[in-house]
């Protein structure tokens, strides 16, 4: 894209501008020639208005540059000049494109700075710059969570901070030392009552009633009531401090928790009908049908713990994926079936009686499980089970990978939105001097450096929070380097063209 530097520079036209019309900028320490008529292509932009600066007056050329040089016409910008390559694409290729390695915020600070609208942005860059967008909205809303969290809100009500503090004592375990020991009291009473309903199926432990039939140990449904109670207080409490109702009860977890706790009082209400309600056969298996929805609760696990919460997020951004790999496996299922059964037919003792009957040997096979409680007896059945369980590995095999990588893009998106969050509370307690927590961040502001993205600063490197220099008077004072330094012989002196 860059060619090597030349004294003269050449247009599409093949046509050479005398040097003459030469326009010498300074970006950041790094010399760069430019030419009018190429900068004359965009008017409206700012290096557009260096052009016949000598009409200009000081005033007017002090606020188009950081500083002005008239011995040698050259103006000095306190930019970055890796940004300004790609700026300078603009007048050359008519679109610009961001380098690998700068900041999409930043460089669209560079745009504005340089006068030039977004829509000459290329579209990847675009994209990516939403991407960013995006990134940071989202940890601008996990830094109002953080603060929220930490310090509440100042204008909320006796009611409205009660129930602050009653939703961080039950969903923050992070917030306080109550919050965290009723997370493990929590997280206990999950497992115990997950463990007290597996055992509670075993023979040896359950006692016979009054009619001879099997139930449960008495002990065991002590354990069990005293674990439903838990799970209802811990619920109707959570509901109560829940900012948002409705958002609470439609959540996932939410009616996982719910139907953890529903069965118990379902049953319970049908035995108060008394035993003649629940001698009917259609009760009995409603109640039975019940029990068997406890398990459930395991899925509780998921609110303490972060890595399944990644699991189903990773799980739900690969639906694609998923149905896909249920397609492949539908349209296997119903082609071998349909072979084994046409094959199988002339065999006397033939297991395959139907299609439909095929269709779970297709997916026994397909999936190399192979239970051999349906299997081929003829030679060309067993050439088409060895081409379907093949098919089956390829066909699971294929989804996987995706998959898996949708996963391991989410985590790391989450600990780095989570690592994000945190500095930035951290930048915004030094910031504030005093060790107290400044607002949050909005959408449109940025971590970048020590400072943050705001209208008022034009780079990455704010003068008030990133030193560039040591003092060279030996002080612990840091400054910038000077106009005098940038302009010294050590500059570098860049000429581009177009081949």
């Amino acid at each position: 894209m860059w060619g090597v530097q030349r004294t003269r520079y050449a247009d599409c036209n093949g046509s050479e501008a005398s040097e003459d019309t030469e326009v010498v900028v300074n970006i950041g320490g790094v010399k760069q020639v430019l030419y009018r008529d190429v900068l004359s292509r965009y008017p409206d932009t700012r290096l557009a208005e260096l052009v016949d600066c000598s009409l200009k007056s000081p005033e007017e050329i002090s606020s188009l540059c950081d500083d002005y040089d008239p011995d040698t016409g050259e103006f000095y910008f306190d930019r970055d000049p890796e940004a300004f390559k790609c700026v300078i694409e603009l007048y050359y290729y008519g679109e610009i494109h961001m380098k690998r390695g700068i900041c999409p915020i930043c460089f669209m600070k560079e745009m504005e700075f340089w006068k030039i609208d977004s829509d000459f942005l290329d579209e990847c860059c675009t994209w990516h710059l939403q991407e960013v967008e995006d990134e940071l909205a989202e940890i601008a809303e996990k830094v109002k969570t953080i603060l929220v969290d930490r310090e509440g809100d100042p204008s909320a009500a006796g009611w409205q901070r009660f129930q602050m503090c009653l939703w961080k004592l039950m969903e923050k375990p992070e917030s306080s030392m109550p919050a965290r020991i009723i997370a493990i009291i929590s997280f206990i009473f999950i497992l115990v009552s997950s463990v007290v309903m597996c055992v509670g199926t075993l023979p040896d432990v359950q006692v016979e009633d009054a009619e001879g039939n099997l139930t449960e140990h008495p002990t065991l449904e002590v354990i069990e009531t005293l674990c439903i109670c838990w799970f209802t207080v811990e619920y109707f409490l959570r509901l109560i401090s829940a900012p948002n109702k409705i958002k609470f009860v439609l959540a996932f977890m939410n009616i996982v928790d719910f139907m953890a706790i529903m069965p118990f009082f379902v049953v319970l209400i049908l035995t108060s009908f008394g035993a003649g309600m629940m001698e009917l056969a259609n009760v009995q298996q409603a109640v039975q049908a019940l029990r068997i929805m406890r398990i459930a609760r395991i899925f509780k696990l998921a609110r303490h713990s972060s890595g399944l919460q990644t699991l189903t997020s990773a799980l739900k951004s690969s639906f694609k994926e998923l149905g896909l790999l249920l397609m492949y496996m539908g349209v296997g299922v119903f082609l071998f079936s349909a072979l084994g059964y046409t094959m199988e037919q002339s065999h006397p003792d033939t297991l395959f009686t139907s299609i439909p009957q095929s269709f779970w040997w297709a997916v026994i096979t397909m999936t190399t499980v192979g239970y051999g409680d349906v299997y081929p007896k003829t030679t060309l059945g067993r050439c088409n089970a060895a081409i379907s369980f093949l098919c089956g590995v390829i066909a699971i095999a294929l989804p996987i990978h995706p998959i898996i990588n949708n996963f391991v893009l989410f985590y790391n998106k989450q600990q780095v939105l989570e690592t994000a969050a945190k500095h930035e509370i951290e930048l915004m307690e030094l910031r504030s001097g005093t060790g107290e927590l400044a607002a949050a961040p909005s959408v449109h502001q940025h971590v970048c450096g020590a400072g943050v993205w705001d209208g008022t600063m034009r780079s990455c490197h704010s003068e008030t929070n990133i030193p560039l220099l040591k003092d060279p008077r030996g002080g612990a004072g840091l400054s910038t380097p000077s106009k005098d330094t940038i302009f010294g012989s050590t500059a570098e002196t860049t000429e581009y063209f177009v081949s």
